[in-house]
């Protein structure tokens, strides 16, 4: 199921006016059904109802505001949007207090709806995700690949494509991304859907390690191999044995290291330090760095015949910046993942926050996403309401600020149309020429939104 699939049910007694929306709704391919009265509703949503709800508060007999209690009820997770009357500011609080998850003001256009109905619409698939992660992992069953690397961008599509064509095969993996974009998680992730994935993981960072320590923590070493070596100590490679090791920040690695290891690499043999013996180790090796390795072995800082050797098979995994459209779903679900896990009620995620979110530079990535929704769920965001500490606030210009939103919402439309660029540029309300301006501005690749069968 995906976002735009999850059920709606609108509600509205005005027969024009229902006819009007639902007709709204379906050629923007929602699926929706319309019911006169909110007990008509109720006897759809049974508990557990799937979909999201949009009422009109005024109804006869039951009100919307009645229909909302009831649903809190039946199917507490699901999204209820009320569309209340102009000017009634009390009515609303009320409603937001009771649990709505949003409202609409009358008068209010067609897109207005269709954009807070596709908002519901995600929040409801993601809690979806979130409850089969939890039942999976309950169950001690592996979780499925979409829900562990969350996101429908264009990059992330084609990573979680890549893990799942690498997973079952022997070839070592490159992976290269920055600081804070889940190098471990996708590493994790080629082991777990692997034929390797009931022997060992082991993580190392190279950068975490002196440079004195990490051939014996790589290699191990026999008893008296060096002063402080009093018995015998079986190093990383041969614990991986049969299964995986993965090395991140392996351009710290030393230079007289790097030879030992590529010999590894070459020969699957390995030699503890003291030792006379050469052990046969059965390994798939996992490499990762966040910097340009081939830089690096020009400047004769990496061995170029290492750098060959594991750029065999290679994962770029994107930058947050780059996978803006992803910034909602995952704040949301890192923002449900610290609630459960804090034990308190998620905080209701704003249009401002999303903002502030989408214009953010990012230069912790994901890593710095989930710290900042940890906060919020915390109550340790700034007193002005933003989210972001003052020394992270985006050093931007606030045309740089307009522009990063604008870039978001063509590639929310590229992806909601399939990259047809009419639906596209209509939708937003702007000429042809003027989208494909922007297009060719902000670098986007239309191919990526494009249907292959088209």
């Amino acid at each position: 199921m995906t976002p735009n699939t999850i059920p709606i049910l609108y509600v509205e007694d005005d027969d024009a006016i229902r006819l009007s929306l639902t007709q709204t709704f379906s050629l923007a391919a929602l699926p929706v059904t319309a019911c006169r009265s909110a007990e008509e509703a109720l006897r759809h949503c049974q508990q557990g109802w799937p979909g999201i709800v949009i009422s009109d508060v005024q109804l006869p007999n039951m009100s919307g505001l009645s229909l909302l209690e009831k649903l809190r009820q039946l199917a507490p997770e699901c999204p209820v949007i009320l569309v209340t009357g102009h000017g009634d500011i009390d009515m609303a609080v009320q409603a937001m207090r009771a649990g709505a998850y949003d409202f609409i003001e009358k008068p209010f256009e067609p897109e207005r709806l269709l954009e807070v109905a596709r908002r519901a619409q995600e929040k409801r698939q993601l809690q979806h995700t979130i409850n089969h992660l939890q039942e999976q992992l309950q169950a001690h069953s592996q979780p499925d690949l979409d829900h562990l690397l969350l996101g429908q961008s264009a990059a992330i599509v084609r990573l979680r494509q890549q893990i799942r064509q690498l997973a079952n095969t022997p070839t070592d993996v490159m992976i290269v991304g920055e600081t804070g974009t889940g190098k471990e998680l996708v590493a994790r992730c080629l082991h777990d859907y692997g034929a390797r994935k009931q022997q060992h993981f082991v993580a190392l960072n190279c950068g975490g390690i002196p440079d004195s320590l990490l051939e014996s923590e790589l290699f191990g070493h026999e008893a008296g191999a060096f002063t402080t070596a009093n018995k015998r100590r079986i190093g990383q490679i041969e614990y991986a044995h049969r299964g995986t090791l993965f090395l991140d920040e392996i351009e710290s690695m030393p230079l007289g290291v790097q030879i030992k290891f590529l010999r590894v690499l070459q020969e699957r043999r390995i030699q503890r330090l003291g030792a006379n013996q050469e052990i046969a180790v059965d390994i798939r090796v996992i490499a990762a760095s966040k910097v340009d390795l081939l830089k690096l072995s020009q400047q004769q800082q990496f061995r170029n015949d290492l750098y060959y050797r594991l750029h065999v098979a290679v994962l770029s995994l994107p930058a947050l910046r780059e996978r803006r459209t992803d910034i909602p779903v995952l704040f949301e679900a890192f923002v449900l993942q610290a609630a459960a896990r804090l034990n308190r009620p998620p905080p209701t995620i704003t249009n401002l926050h999303l903002h502030e979110l989408l214009a953010h530079d990012w230069p912790g990535n994901v890593r710095e996403l989930k710290n900042v929704a940890e906060r919020f769920v915390l109550g340790m965001h700034h007193s002005s309401g933003s989210l972001l500490k003052e020394e992270e606030m985006p050093p931007l210009t606030l045309v740089q600020q307009v522009e990063q939103v604008e870039k978001t919402l063509i590639e929310q439309m590229l992806k909601q149309h399939h990259g047809r660029t009419q639906k596209v540029y209509e939708a937003l309300g702007i000429g042809k020429k003027t989208l494909y301006d922007k297009i060719h501005k902000y670098g986007i690749t239309l191919a990526h939104y494009r249907d292959p069968e088209e």
